[in-house]
């Protein structure tokens, strides 16, 4: 090969290289360069639940990882449906989702009119914690266990104070009564924090809520607890019962908090911010304050995160089926 000809060969063997490199360093900038501006994560509930715990926990570091400010917003609404919505409609590449994963994956079995699909206008980033469901009730209520307060629930109207119609703890407590044949009234609210709080007032009787935010109304006297959903007692109630262990064979339910984007946000933005909220939620400050209230730190990758979605919408759909509820 001659002089020129080679020179030419190795000048188009550089401009190939140089091109591969470029190509493979373009999603590694793209992570780099977003956040762009400050980011939003919106809590589709009230103040003081369980997903607005969690955000509040990770807002901080959050910022402080990505060199930006973090803003937390409470849009509640339908079972967390007026946020979600408003997220999965979003396009400006900086507005995120924390929400109960579960109540998302339900709406689509109990609502008939949904303005978006949790499927397809929103992507799991990663799963953050879980919290068993606990069952308590109004420290006036003469019932001790579940056995008594399905006996109570036959003799004296009680009212179960839900989250939201269609919620988890909502399908909990139906398929509690239908696996116990309990009778009670459920109340609708529009989160957590004020389904606690009408139970801890005396205005509901009975109340099955995620243990992160329930718990401190149980270690403060206000709420009497009757059982937890796990399928083993929990360390920080030793004494306390499961459901299952109380009659329901099998019974299992919980709060899975996790951060959701819209459809399109790109791969190198959803893997960095899964890597960050993956060592956030692992740091020892962070997870020593939610161990303390009875969460687990529970992380899933964005691939785990859309196949435990999928399971869980098929089992919610059963139990929706099974519990003839419905909205339009």
């Amino acid at each position: 090969m001659s002089t020129p000809t080679r020179r030419a060969a190795l000048h188009a063997s550089l401009a190939a290289a140089l091109c591969t490199l470029t190509l493979a360093a373009a999603p590694a900038a793209a992570a780099d360069a977003w956040p762009s501006k400050p980011l939003r994560i919106v809590v589709p509930y009230p103040p003081g639940g369980s997903s607005d715990i969690i955000a509040r926990a990770i807002s901080g570091p959050l910022g402080q990882a990505l060199d930006t400010t973090v803003l937390v917003e409470n849009r509640p609404g339908a079972n967390g449906n007026t946020g979600s919505d408003m997220v999965a409609k979003s396009n400006d590449g900086h507005t995120l989702l924390l929400c109960d994963v579960g109540a998302l994956a339900i709406s689509p079995s109990v609502y008939t009119q949904l303005a978006f699909n949790p499927s397809k206008d929103l992507r799991g980033v990663t799963m953050l914690a879980y919290s068993p469901h606990l069952l308590v009730v109004h420290p006036s209520v003469p019932a001790n266990n579940l056995q008594e307060l399905v006996a109570l629930s036959k003799k004296e109207k009680l009212n179960f104070a839900v989250t939201a119609i269609g919620s988890a703890p909502h399908l909990a407590g139906v398929a509690v009564e239908k696996a116990t044949k309990a009778d009670w009234q459920y109340i609708p609210y529009k989160g957590g924090a004020q389904a606690i709080g009408d139970t801890v007032a005396g205005q509901t009787q009975v109340l099955m809520n995620g243990m992160l935010a329930t718990l401190p109304q149980v270690q403060a006297g206000k709420l009497k607890v009757l059982g937890v959903s796990k399928s083993a007692r929990v360390p920080l109630l030793p004494q306390v019962p499961t459901i299952a262990e109380q009659g329901v064979a099998g019974f299992e339910s919980g709060t899975w908090q996790g951060m959701l984007a819209p459809a399109g946000l790109p791969d190198a933005a959803v893997a960095r911010l899964s890597a960050e909220l993956t060592r956030i939620i692992r740091s020892p400050e962070v997870q020593e304050r939610l161990v303390s209230q009875g969460a687990e730190v529970h992380t899933m990758a964005p691939p785990q995160f859309a196949e435990f979605f999928e399971r869980e919408r098929k089992k919610w759909a059963a139990v929706v089926a099974q519990g003839g509820v419905k909205l339009d």
